[in-house]
């Protein structure tokens, strides 16, 4: 409870800030989602290749796993259920259902569809030109000479020049208040396994400091990401994004130890 309370704060805080002082660049706006923030040049954590955004937070929920994966096999084995390694299937499984493209577009690209928004892509005079949605999908360059069908109506346009397209204009809901969130709650959620034991181990000790390390990092990404990036309501669906997979999360959870239960029960 105590780590959902400071995160919502911060979160809060941050938000409330960006908008108070126009700190925030408007990822879902085409024009400008592209350019570098405004603010990159004096304020660190603005610019997008900073170290925490690069090697952290755009691999998020790889490092939530590893540490949890440590903090579970150092933990004793009274504590080392298979109930807690389903808990963090099921999690990835929602992290992948909600982030990625394996069969067909993500439920964040749909989102963004949806509300509006349009696969774009700039054109070498700074235009932006109109495309059907599945190429933003396709997750590939286009072109006149790739796809000659959808240049018909360009002309000064290279036949070697292609760019990739993206999606822009709709609601483009902060997967990374979404990730980081979900990230910082489930492992705070874990280290409570560890609470009550009446002594840890000295590799138990530096699982459990890295759990906490990567949660307070994990706040800090928070923090920077509500000053700086995303309107404020992408950053509230964000936000409120993780509580509905916190629903399909638990009915999932339930589901597959059900299952699994019952598939014991027929084994013995």
């Amino acid at each position: 409870m105590f780590v959902f309370t400071v995160l919502s704060a911060v979160i809060a805080f941050g938000t409330a800030y960006s908008v108070l002082y126009g700190t925030y660049l408007d990822t879902s706006n085409p024009l400008i989602s592209h350019l570098p923030h405004p603010l990159s040049h004096s304020h660190y954590f603005a610019n997008k290749s900073n170290p925490l955004n690069v090697y952290l937070i755009k691999n998020a929920w790889g490092w939530t796993s590893g540490l949890f994966l440590f903090l579970w096999v150092t933990s004793p084995s009274q504590k080392r259920t298979v109930r807690r390694i389903l808990k963090w299937a099921v999690a990835t499984g929602v992290w992948v259902l909600f982030t990625m493209q394996l069969v067909g577009p993500s439920v964040t690209d749909r989102i963004v569809i949806a509300s509006g928004g349009a696969c774009m892509v700039k054109l070498p005079s700074g235009d932006f030109n109109t495309i059907p949605a599945e190429a933003c999908f396709a997750g590939s360059a286009v072109g006149p000479m790739s796809h000659p069908h959808l240049f018909t109506q360009i002309s000064q346009i290279s036949s070697d020049w292609s760019a990739l397209p993206r999606l822009g204009r709709g609601h483009d809901v902060s997967g990374h208040i979404f990730l980081l969130t979900m990230s910082t709650l489930f492992l705070s959620n874990q280290l409570r396994h560890s609470q009550n034991l009446a002594s840890w181990s000295l590799i138990h000790r530096v699982a459990i400091f890295a759990n906490v390390l990567l949660i307070c990092i994990w706040i800090l990404g928070s923090y920077t990401t509500s000053v700086y990036f995303h309107a404020p309501l992408e950053k509230l669906t964000g936000y409120c994004e993780f509580f509905l997979v916190k629903v399909v999360h638990l009915y999932l959870s339930y589901i597959v130890v059900g299952l699994l239960g019952f598939g014991l029960t027929l084994l013995v």
